[in-house]
């Protein structure tokens, strides 16, 4: 296991040199000349080329790439064009009690588990009753749910929990750890309402498929309780999907939720996304699409790490 971790470590680095290039391309040759497009249409070569001094893309594009990876190497991705802010700093805070990571950590992590328990226990629960009035009532109200947009959600929630009967804060955070879930509250409940249903019927559909299986049959053939087959034999097999589910959602949990973020001004990484893409800020989107593309690839290492640990007919090679 250790080789094979070491091994998939080692293969990051070419994986993340065609992100980087990748990225690149897109933004300084694809996306055309940034200093032209912050210059405006009546700019004189002399002004367009000042900009390009300030911006650090005088140079061949050789050079600002190698500048770029410079910057990947030394974790210092520069100034960002829109608010001349340091870019680490706007990631990570001036410090860690303040940080965007941490506001969309404290929003969305607590907002998946309590979706994922709630999942996992409804759908074991219509897997107990399928079939039945249960099962049908609640798939249709989860089908019903997937099929209402976000932004929906996000509207209805805001203006009749937050503005109509007051009961939360519609925007803004306080970096106070007691009174910040105050702010947290309602962006939570929204998350949980936006991917609950969706959730739900996933699980059921992997509790359906182990149900039908040998061991189950044996299971229910030794004379165990159906409570007994379905936390102990069902539930553990069914592992391995949970934690692709799980592990694999963990980098864009760190990176916040664009949406949810942006309509409560929540200070995260989110809105940081949003704003840089809405300003062009090429220096704060290279370092998210970094940051994004380590936090993938590490976790989707440690999924198959877990499914060896969880499942011993998994063999990592």
């Amino acid at each position: 296991m250790l080789k094979y971790a070491i091994r998939r470590i080692l293969y990051m680095f070419p994986i993340l040199l065609g992100i980087t290039l990748v990225t690149f391309l897109l933004f300084n040759v694809a996306g055309g000349d940034p200093a032209v497009q912050m210059a405006g249409k009546y700019a004189t070569e002399a002004e367009i080329e000042a900009i390009r001094k300030d911006l650090g893309t005088s140079g061949p594009l050789y050079v600002q790439f190698g500048n770029y990876i410079k910057q990947i190497v030394t974790f210092d991705f520069g100034r960002s064009w829109a608010t001349k802010q340091e870019v680490t700093r706007m990631i990570f805070g001036e410090e860690f009690r303040t940080s965007p990571m941490l506001v969309s950590v404290s929003l969305t992590f607590p907002a998946f588990f309590i979706t994922l328990v709630l999942a996992i226990s409804i759908g074991l629960l219509l897997t107990f009753y399928r079939g039945g009035v249960l099962d049908k009532s609640i798939m249709v109200v989860c089908l019903g749910a997937i099929s209402i947009s976000s932004l929906v959600y996000i509207l209805f929630l805001q203006y009749y929990l937050g503005y109509k009967l007051g009961l939360f804060p519609i925007s803004g955070i306080s970096y106070d750890w007691v009174d910040k879930w105050n702010y947290l509250a309602l962006p939570i409940i929204i998350f949980v309402a936006l991917s609950l249903g969706s959730n739900v019927l996933f699980f059921r559909t992997i509790f359906l498929d182990e149900v039908f299986q040998d061991y189950v049959r044996t299971a229910r053939a030794k004379g165990l309780s159906n409570k007994v087959v379905m936390f102990r034999h069902v539930l553990r097999n069914a592992l391995i999907p949970i934690i692709t589910l799980v592990v694999i959602q963990i980098p864009f949990l760190i990176t916040g939720t664009l949406l949810i973020e942006s309509f409560f001004s929540l200070p995260g990484l989110g809105g940081l996304i949003y704003n840089a893409i809405n300003n062009a800020d090429f220096p704060v989107i290279k370092a998210m699409t970094f940051i994004s593309a380590v936090l993938y690839m590490f976790f989707q290492l440690l999924s198959d790490i877990l499914y060896a640990v969880v499942d011993p007919k998994v063999q990592l090679k």
